[in-house]
């Protein structure tokens, strides 16, 4: 049985190659197909993806027309003008076989590298050096093939040497069975080969990479694009929801009364509402504007209504519009969470800014506990573990850091509960455009 171990290995190889020669027929027909329907989809969403189309990847099939160089080789041994025509025709199938072989695996990077494509490159070059010595006249043109192959295969660094070195051998052995003309010529067009094709097959990988590349970097973008619309929202809906329910609280409570005074607060929800439609319109255009100095007269506001007395400090050099909007961010959560979560009386907002550095302070005299399941599920579940627990607290470490910046929440060392937030100010600093959306005005610190 040992006598046939080899004949079925080599057997079972050749229907491996088969099948996958087929898998790529298969992939290439289906790539066309997508190529020939991409104009068509193209001009109904207005042309602009089928202007993008790069067309199918190149595979194998676009070397295998190059075969037809060899046809005055063929047509010798068909029409018997070649010496012992069966190992000429043997010679020409194994040839063909292999330039096949070892041009479908030159479109990957790891066929292309594989010990076994450069092996069937050896036994090309072996091949094509005993027909051109044993023949000579059309069968030197399968140096050509050759380099083609050789540059389909060999690209990096080393092409250039060895694409040299083929061609001068070529030219050698042209040399030795037609004289200087046939030197020259089969080694230009060797040398021509190997390097055009490796210069053409690089740059239409190069240009798919690229292309990939910005793919990857446009889908980045967007899913940067829904991580601030999502703040953004959960921010601005999360502090107007909690004033709104704040202050319709105290109307209903004034009511029997106090109407003018509901009315009061019925009118602060209604600017409200307002106001959080205009900022709604404008974190959807990306134009947030945000103002440090607006957003603690509204903490005020919030707070009062809430019946938790407001102490606001504010001390230091005036901040440039960006850093301003970046603690306006911290001040809305960390209110937010007061009024909600706190049961606090009292306040404490505090600004300090330095040359180098900003640094807010929010801080209340609560309990930091929640009595209502919807409290417990929010933010406010995280204030008694002393940990940057909810989702609008994540979202603020994530704008902060994004500009080099700090935030740490926790209880407070004489009781209630801390938020303080960092950044740097200095002139090296600089924000990203995620960390807070541009603003259409620049406002004057207060």
């Amino acid at each position: 049985m040992t006598r046939w171990r080899a004949p079925r290995c080599g057997t079972a190889a050749w229907q491996a190659e088969r099948r996958r020669w087929r898998a790529e027929q298969r992939r290439w027909r289906a790539e066309r197909e997508d190529f020939r329907a991409a104009p068509r989809a193209g001009r109904k969403n207005g042309g602009a993806r089928g202007a993008e189309q790069p067309g199918p990847p190149p595979t194998g099939f676009t070397l295998l027309p190059w075969l037809l160089v060899g046809m005055g080789a063929i047509s010798n041994v068909l029409q018997g003008r070649t010496a012992h025509p069966w190992i000429g025709g043997l010679g020409l199938l194994v040839f063909n076989s292999l330039y096949v072989y070892v041009t479908f695996r030159a479109f990957g990077r790891r066929t292309r590298e594989a010990v076994s494509t450069r092996v069937a490159l050896g036994l090309m070059g072996l091949l094509t050096t005993g027909l051109a010595l044993g023949y000579g006249g059309d069968w030197l043109v399968f140096f050509p093939l050759l380099g083609l192959a050789a540059g389909a295969c060999l690209r990096g660094p080393l092409l250039g040497r060895a694409g040299t070195l083929l061609a001068l051998y070529a030219g050698a052995i042209a040399y030795l069975r037609g004289g200087w003309d046939e030197a020259t010529s089969i080694g230009y067009a060797t040398f021509i080969s190997s390097m055009v094709t490796a210069a053409i097959l690089g740059l239409s990988e190069a240009v798919r990479e690229l292309r990939a590349a910005r793919e990857e970097l446009a889908r980045q973008a967007v899913e940067k694009e829904r991580l601030r619309f999502s703040r953004d929202l959960h921010d601005l809906l999360g502090h107007t929801l909690s004033v709104i329910v704040v202050k319709s609280e105290a109307a209903r409570r004034l009511a029997p009364r106090d109407l003018d005074a509901a009315l009061t607060q019925v009118a602060d929800i209604e600017s409200v509402g307002r106001q959080a439609l205009t900022e709604i319109r404008e974190a959807v255009t990306g134009y947030r504007e945000g103002s440090l100095a607006t957003e603690l007269t509204r903490a005020r506001s919030a707070l009062s209504a809430a019946s938790v007395e407001p102490v606001v400090h504010r001390s230091g050099t005036p901040l440039d519009p960006q850093t301003e909007a970046l603690l306006g961010w911290v001040v809305r959560e960390a209110v937010t969470n007061v009024v909600r979560h706190s049961h606090a009386t009292r306040c404490e907002i505090t600004v300090e800014s330095t040359p180098e550095r900003a640094r807010l302070t929010v801080t209340d005299n609560g309990t930091g506990t929640s009595t209502s399941p919807e409290a417990d599920a929010g933010e406010g579940a995280g204030r008694s573990r002393g940990c940057v627990g909810g989702t609008g607290l994540k979202g603020l470490t994530e704008r902060l850091a994004m500009a080099a910046g700090s935030l740490t929440a926790g209880p407070a060392p004489r009781g209630g509960f801390s938020v303080t937030a960092e950044i740097p100010v200095s002139a090296d600093a600089l924000l990203p455009a995620a960390a807070v959306t541009a603003p259409r005005g620049s406002r004057s610190p207060s």
